[in-house]
């Protein structure tokens, strides 16, 4: 992730302009706007250091190993009813081989996916897709609710299955996915869980 990308996400978040981060971080606001347009990327340790201190996390690290952090994007029902959510709660360290699978993590709400060990409080990590194969686990956008399910092409059905015995399958059908709409967003890639 690019140094230019968490400070536009820090703003939206904390509300807050470039000045205001400027301040915070104890630079002029030319060398902010630096920052924020890409022409400067070799950075003072002290600027290193403070911005590690505001995003609570190795700047260093993520910007010169963008590529192997990656987000944690809001949370995602494994269930029904809540609304997808694009809030950053942090960001994961991987290793190259992981990293290349997928882009984002989602944190998990929700027990509805517990058969295929997938817990509430629990993160995926997804591959940005729009297609899946019959039978994978995806995210799926259901109108504007994000929620994790087993996918299934039967017919001309669209089926999102739970892995809990205790939740319906819900079935679709083609003008059902053109008008609620329901679309696959991406293809679960592994879980995690950390243990408190």
């Amino acid at each position: 992730m690019k140094l230019r990308e968490l400070l536009l996400q820090y703003e939206v978040q904390n509300k807050l302009s470039h000045k205001e981060v400027a301040n915070i971080v104890g630079v002029s606001l030319s060398t902010y706007y630096r920052w924020i347009n890409g022409e400067s990327t070799l950075l003072k340790r002290r600027n290193l250091d403070k911005l590690s201190e505001m995003f609570d996390c190795d700047i260093e690290l993520v910007i010169n190993e963008g590529e192997r952090v990656k987000p944690i994007l809001g949370k995602v029902k494994a269930g029904y009813d809540l609304w997808a959510e694009e809030d950053i709660e942090g960001y994961i360290e991987l290793g190259q081989a992981d990293a290349r699978k997928g882009d984002y993590f989602l944190r998990v709400t929700g027990d509805s996916m517990e058969g295929s060990h997938i817990f509430d409080g629990d993160i995926v990590f997804v591959q940005q897709c729009d297609e899946v194969d019959s039978g994978r686990i995806a995210v799926v956008l259901i109108g504007e609710e994000a929620t994790i399910k087993k996918v299934y092409f039967k017919k001309d059905l669209m089926i999102s299955e739970s892995s809990n015995p205790k939740y319906e399958s819900r079935y679709f059908t083609p003008e059902e996915v053109e008008e609620l709409p329901v679309r696959v967003i991406g293809l679960v890639r592994f879980v995690r869980t950390d243990f408190v």
